[in-house]
């Protein structure tokens, strides 16, 4: 009812997004990385029913203050728990918001891994 971190950040350190095509739903995470790799800010914006919404909340609401490694554990089943169960026909919900999170913290590490070895080639 009261959904949190709507938005996106925008010079994000990483960015993920998922797509459902058989319900619509659409999920987009951003992140913010702190120096000691913990994540100080997250966002999403999410088009789809009302439980995609409230899935994407939680995932953000669960993930900020963590390390990448502790976000990228975060499971399904501890959204759908987080959030007093879903409805069979909606759990792919809490799938597609763990793996937007993930993916957003796979580019990141994409990025700086990739600007790492640009430094050594320098």
């Amino acid at each position: 009812m009261d959904p949190r971190n709507v938005g996106e950040i925008e010079d994000a350190d990483g960015i993920g997004e998922v797509g459902n095509p058989v319900c619509g739903d659409m999920m987009t995470f951003y992140i913010k990385v702190d120096d000691d790799d913990r994540l100080s800010d997250v966002k999403f914006k999410t088009f789809g029913c009302g439980a995609a919404i409230a899935v994407s909340s939680m995932v953000s609401e669960m993930a900020m203050g963590k390390t990448l490694d502790e976000a990228l554990e975060i499971s399904r089943n501890d959204v759908a728990d987080m959030l007093g169960g879903l409805p069979k026909n909606k759990l792919h919900c809490s799938n597609l918001g763990a793996d937007a999170l993930h993916n957003a913290i796979e580019e990141y590490r994409s990025k700086r891994q990739a600007g790492e070895k640009g430094d050594q080639d320098g």
